[in-house]
């Protein structure tokens, strides 16, 4: 310690008998001392964020640019992923007309006449892609209307645009009939403008239904009606029995759920399904309603069925907070 006082003295140019000294280096000590523990923590707390980042680096493999990773199939017991390489898209097509002359026999048992469709149309919802409308469709012998959602491809289009559209509409062929999914009635994909034709559900989308319970008693078929406990219950089983399929959604919520007359629920809205079953991965641009999303998503763990179902039923008050995907990884 003496050693110790005396280098210090003689740094600070001082005999050993000055007074005054013992005060200069009690002042050095106090200013020295603090410096060096703060640079201390400063540098272990970047090591610590440069093993983290390191650590999450690891974790994920490297994706195309601007989507946001999805963890492997491997990891999601087949319910993320799905058993991919079943959604023929040509890609090498260099025009829209050539691209749809080479769909043309994949999608062929889907074709619906165009003439069979109503020219009444009644737009009920302005989807990414283009306008969704509720129209008639008039089949079978003799002719007997029945009412479809067309989902449009909004003009002028793209290449890519084209190519996204009809890998949707294999996707649901791929996905075929399930009574707790919406089903595809078949396609208009000869020429422009392309529409998808799905089953159209009476009662519309669940959220508002539940909205209409709680305001007041609905009522069905000119009836009373009051959803129980045992109902709700029911109309989430069907949910689940939507994801048989083993594939992720992504967006399980109660506006993408649909009920009909007898309160059986179809699961919709297979955006994210088909950009994870096709790509592996989700689009950045995506937005997600964080508000609703399992915990195991928010923190970056894989994602599954168990995910999907979360927040289905969860209270409903303050409007969720919309943030791209990318935000959230």
């Amino acid at each position: 310690m003496g050693n110790e006082r005396g280098v210090m003295r003689m740094l600070l140019e001082c005999s050993l008998s000055d007074k005054l000294c013992i005060i200069r280096e009690q002042q050095y000590e106090i200013i020295i001392i603090p410096t060096l523990l703060v640079g201390t923590f400063f540098i272990l707390l970047g090591v610590i964020l440069w093993l983290f980042i390191k650590g999450q680096r690891a974790q994920q493999s490297p994706g195309p640019r601007g989507v946001a990773h999805v963890p492997p199939s491997g990891n999601l017991s087949q319910e993320a992923a799905g058993p991919g390489g079943t959604v023929f898209v040509p890609l090498e097509e260099t025009s829209v007309e050539s691209l749809l002359r080479t769909s043309a026999k994949v999608l062929a048992k889907l074709q619906v006449p165009r003439e069979q469709l109503s020219e009444a149309l009644e737009q009920i919802h302005s989807g990414s892609y283009g306008a969704i409308y509720r129209t008639t469709i008039h089949t079978g012998s003799p002719a007997k209307p029945k009412s479809v959602v067309l989902k449009t491809l909004k003009e002028p289009t793209g290449l890519q645009e084209v190519q996204d559209f009809l890998g949707r509409i294999q996707f649901y062929q791929f996905l075929g009939k399930h009574k707790n999914l919406v089903h595809l009635e078949g396609c208009c994909t000869d020429r422009l403008p392309l529409y998808m034709v799905l089953e159209d559900v009476a009662q519309g989308d669940l959220l508002s239904f539940l909205w209409t319970c709680r305001r007041d008693v609905m009522t069905m078929d000119g009836l009373p009606y009051d959803l129980t406990e045992k109902q709700i219950y029911h109309i989430g089983k069907q949910v689940l029995l939507a994801l048989e399929k083993r594939l992720f959604h992504g967006d399980v919520a109660a506006r993408n759920i649909l009920i009909q007359c007898d309160l059986t629920a179809k699961l919709c809205g297979l955006g994210l399904a088909y950009e994870v079953h096709s790509r592996g991965a989700i689009s950045s641009s995506r937005v997600v309603p964080l508000k609703w999303l399992a915990p195991e998503r928010l923190l970056l763990k894989p994602a599954g069925i168990k995910g999907d179902m979360y927040g289905l039923f969860l209270p409903r008050g303050v409007p969720p907070v919309l943030i791209s995907a990318s935000s959230c990884l």
